[in-house]
């Protein structure tokens, strides 16, 4: 199963791009895709606003942000790098969240039942995006096994 979002159900709800609501940290995030271009952006009153952002919207919100110049991410006004533990930690918790919080995913990812999960849009090298088609992948891998 492609995830991407102009796929059929459940491969289109599982995109990052859906539309699934969750809190981290006391902030509000209306996708997954707001999250991750969220933590382009130093300040913590802009990464909440684009939190709130959903699919396409929030992906062009972040795009000409130049993270990967320095491999610096950000979350609550705090430095996080790219390629740290602490960042996989942090990524680990928003999948989290949005698995526990959001009904809406938990039944796509459900309804995927045995799948394959694939990603063929993702990029493979984390220093040129903040989430690797595996990164993304594993993670849905390892919330089905959760059910």
């Amino acid at each position: 199963m492609d995830i991407r979002s102009g796929s059929k159900y459940p491969a289109s709800a599982l995109s990052n791009f859906a539309g699934h609501r969750f809190a981290i940290d006391g902030v509000v995030c209306n996708s997954m895709e707001g999250f991750l271009q969220s933590l382009k952006f130093k300040n913590p009153e802009i990464q909440e606003e684009v939190c709130k952002l959903v699919g396409y919207a929030a992906k062009v919100r972040g795009k000409n942000k130049k993270w990967w110049k320095k491999q610096i991410l950000y979350w609550r006004g705090k430095l996080v790098g790219r390629h740290t533990a602490s960042y996989q930690v942090l990524l680990d918790r928003a999948y989290n969240e949005m698995f526990n919080q959001s009904e809406s995913f938990r039944k796509a990812l459900k309804a995927s039942g045995e799948a394959t999960i694939e990603h063929s849009l993702g990029k493979r090298q984390p220093a040129r995006t903040v989430l690797t088609r595996t990164e993304f992948c594993s993670r849905l891998v390892g919330l089905r096994r959760k059910m």
